[in-house]
């Protein structure tokens, strides 16, 4: 059979998505199966795979695969669009929707130009910061500008869960970065028992950071919207930033906003399509 699939980005941050409800890839064969689409080279390429399922928590069920084919459990902007792919191909016509992912479930409104999503809005929840829930291994219970030496070098590193955990790190020499040796040293590194995504982070001011980040079982990606969280969530806490940010990432700009009064991060950015095709599978 041909699976068909749509490639989508957000901010540079490309996964293939499947309408999990429409073609059957056996749950047994999906690791394989998002390696071999994701390879820039012999596949489609991406950041990973994501199914769109249907749900009986949610509207829809965001199942996501990092492009090493583990499984992810959340992604900024890979849920953003999920909201487009659903709206752009008629499975909602509602502009408000909820969507699950690893059991949790994220509240999106949709902005609609032309009969077509080209902007989303995503309440991401509450930030975890207990060191044990992130999960990484410290003796304090949080972890909030802790030196750390990793790659040769000290660091001021901040761990922060958005249902997937995030070592934020200040770098004001972030464009410089040789990422592809420093990301696999704290992705690895024995203080985080489930490997972490790295967002090296330089304060331009109050309302602005600029950010690279290296995800677990990915590499280095042009943007990161669970990153964005957890990096405004840490520059917030070290009395660095106010709490409506601008994250400029390499693929874009996301607009992050923490409500003191709920707790709970808004995440805003664009959602785009860039080709549809299909594969023979098994491929």
């Amino acid at each position: 059979m041909r699976v068909e699939f749509t490639k989508l980005q957000g901010c540079g941050n490309d996964y293939v998505y499947i309408d999990g409800a429409a073609w059957n890839v056996p749950q047994e064969k999906k690791p394989e199966f998002v390696r071999k689409m994701s390879d820039r080279h012999f596949g489609i390429g991406g950041d990973g795979v994501i199914f769109i399922n249907p749900s009986e928590e949610a509207d829809f069920e965001m199942e996501m695969y990092n492009a090493d084919g583990s499984r992810g459990q959340m992604c900024g902007n890979g849920i953003r669009c999920v909201a487009k792919f659903v709206y752009d191909k008629g499975l909602t016509d509602k502009t408000e929707i909820t969507v699950v992912s690893a059991g949790s479930v994220k509240r999106l409104k949709l902005y609609v130009q032309d009969g077509q999503v080209k902007r989303v809005r995503v309440n991401m929840g509450r930030p975890i910061l207990k060191a044990e829930e992130i999960p990484a291994l410290s003796n304090e219970e949080q972890i909030l500008d802790m030196p750390v030496f990793v790659a040769g070098r000290q660091w001021r590193m901040s761990c922060v869960s958005m249902g997937n955990p995030h070592a934020v790190v200040l770098a004001e020499d972030v464009e410089e970065l040789p990422l592809v040796q420093i990301g696999p040293k704290f992705e690895h590194h024995s203080m985080f028992p489930e490997r972490v995504n790295t967002e090296f982070i330089r304060v331009i001011d109050r309302n602005t950071i600029q950010l690279r980040v290296w995800e677990r079982g990915s590499g280095e990606t042009l943007a990161c919207g669970t990153g964005c969280c957890a990096a405004v969530t840490a520059c917030v806490l070290c009395g660095l930033t106010d709490r409506s940010v601008t994250v400029r990432v390499l693929g874009g700009e996301l607009l992050i906003e923490w409500e003191e009064d709920t707790g709970e991060i808004f995440m805003t950015g664009p959602a785009e399509t860039v080709f549809e095709g299909s594969v023979e599978y098994p491929l």
